[in-house]
């Protein structure tokens, strides 16, 4: 039976809050993970699964589902919580992350856990898998969606502009990239490490449909998906979602430290109690 989706935006911020909760439990469990950038996509994933994406967590190999996959990889904690709850595995399963005999490793890997389209870690390689995805629906007349999250830090990657070159190429309309722009990667901020300021213009000029959104405000997240669902035009997708790293958390909101450091137990209860 495929996933019962709801636009009620009250049950998807109930649901984004304790996600945020469970992202943060994972790693401070294990002492290890990315918190900051899984907090910021965190929004989009909830809206994805729960409002938009056409799934069967009792059947994650359904022909006709549509597919996510996550390129920026090492924000997985978000996507695992995601999944836990909406049934692809146990929900225990999420407290033995990036543990040595765990089911969830650091990255996602396709071979070991349900629900996960693509292994993904390497930055970049994500958005090819789904443009290859993308491409392979349209060949075998699938009307199902590829989804594609990526990191604005992520775009430094050469093999992004290879996927969003060959995507226009190919007319891949049911190719949906969502861009996690939280303009902060692991060596600081994007301004100073590598200027992604004009993504939009970039990816226009690479003969795509741009969107930009509040990557927090779940009426937006869902509106424009569901209208770029609605409107093929021969063209991928781009929506570019201005979200906060380590949304949520006061201390963690904005700093770059936040990219790869897991909370202590003092740091966690603070955060549970900020999100109560």
């Amino acid at each position: 039976m495929r996933f019962k989706l709801t636009s009620d935006i009250k049950v998807l911020k109930e649901k984004a809050n304790q996600m945020r909760r469970n992202i943060l439990i994972m790693c401070n469990k294990a002492q290890s993970g990315h918190p900051g950038g899984s907090l910021s996509a965190i929004d989009i994933i909830v809206g994805l699964y729960y409002s938009v994406m056409m799934h069967n967590p009792s059947n994650p190999k359904w022909v006709d589902r549509d597919r996510f996959v996550l390129s920026k990889g090492h924000c997985c904690p978000a996507l695992y919580a995601v999944l836990a709850d909406c049934g692809y595995f146990p929900l225990k399963w999420l407290y033995k992350f990036r543990k040595i005999d765990s089911k969830l490793q650091g990255h996602p890997s396709m071979v070991d856990t349900p629900g996960i389209e693509m292994s993904t870690g390497s930055l970049g390689q994500g958005l090819s898998a789904a443009a290859g995805m993308a491409l392979g629906y349209k060949i075998d007349n699938n009307s199902g969606i590829i989804y594609c999250m990526i990191g604005d830090g992520e775009c430094n990657e050469g093999q992004i502009w290879e996927a969003a070159m060959s995507a226009a190429h190919y007319k891949l309309d049911n190719l949906i990239v969502i861009l996690d722009k939280n303009r902060l990667q692991i060596d600081g901020f994007t301004k100073d490490v590598m200027d992604s300021s004009s993504l939009a213009a970039k990816f226009k000029a690479f003969n795509w449909n741009i969107s930009e959104i509040d990557g927090h405000n779940c009426k937006e997240i869902i509106s424009i998906l569901n209208k770029v669902i609605k409107n093929p035009n021969g063209k991928p997708s781009m929506i570019i979602a201005n979200t906060v790293k380590g949304k949520g958390i006061s201390f963690m909101e904005n700093k770059p430290e936040w990219h790869g450091k897991a909370p202590n137990d003092e740091e966690l209860e603070v955060a549970l109690k900020e999100l109560q």
